[in-house]
């Protein structure tokens, strides 16, 4: 217990908790927008914007996250000289940002996809026969039922982000878990199994809790048919 003590009181871990949680909440809320408009070109009328969702989708999905954020550092910063700030904490957080969100907004847009394939074919024939547009059908009729039907897998892709958000790491954040995790274990060598179970139990204790709101909420909001 005492390791523990020792542990907590010499290293910011709540400190290095909360980076990841604001890296998770940004990226959730960016890959969400950036999601949305993702799966309304997929559903559009028109090839191009289809064909420009599916394959930002497909190559996104199929890409390491490790990739992304190491391109983040060298190629968007390094050579391409994009940078959000003069500082360097804040300019490296936010190119992390920028890569987990751009990595997660393939995964929202299956997840929403996904809650599409449950809303009936006749809900947007009914909602053509009114009169409304493409947009107007999708975002009145279509997108309101596909959210509802697709709480869980949505909820899922925030449990991933959330660990993702270690990765962070390869993108120079050097204040989030993993970073501070492995300088814990370079100068305390001898309490490995000890960081361990703090850093385990911490992402458990984050990750349940989303997990049931995420259920309870999937339950709740389902569309009786």
């Amino acid at each position: 217990m005492s390791d523990f003590v020792t542990l907590l009181t010499s290293y910011d871990v709540l400190g290095a908790f909360k980076v990841n949680v604001e890296l998770t909440v940004w990226s959730a809320l960016f890959s969400v927008v950036i999601g949305l408009v993702l799966v309304m070109m997929r559903i559009s009328p028109v090839a191009s914007l289809r064909g420009f969702a599916t394959g930002y989708v497909e190559l996104f999905k199929n890409m390491p996250l490790t990739i992304i954020m190491v391109f983040m550092v060298l190629g968007a910063f390094g050579q391409l000289k994009f940078q959000f700030s003069s500082n360097f904490d804040t300019n490296f957080f936010w190119l992390a940002v920028s890569g987990l969100s751009l990595y997660t907004a393939a995964f929202v847009c299956e997840s929403l996809r996904s809650g599409i394939n449950t809303v009936p074919i006749g809900q947007a024939e009914a909602a053509r026969s009114l009169g409304l547009g493409f947009m107007q059908s999708a975002s009145i009729v279509i997108l309101p039922q596909a959210v509802r039907g697709s709480v869980a897998p949505l909820g899922n892709t925030l449990i991933a982000l959330l660990k993702n958000s270690t990765v962070a790491a390869a993108a120079s954040v050097g204040t989030e878990t993993s970073s501070l995790m492995s300088s814990m274990i370079e100068n305390n060598g001898s309490m490995i199994i000890y960081i361990f179970l703090i850093f385990a139990i911490g992402y458990v204790i984050m990750i349940i809790p989303i997990g049931l709101l995420t259920t309870w909420l999937s339950n709740k909001l389902a569309v009786r048919r």
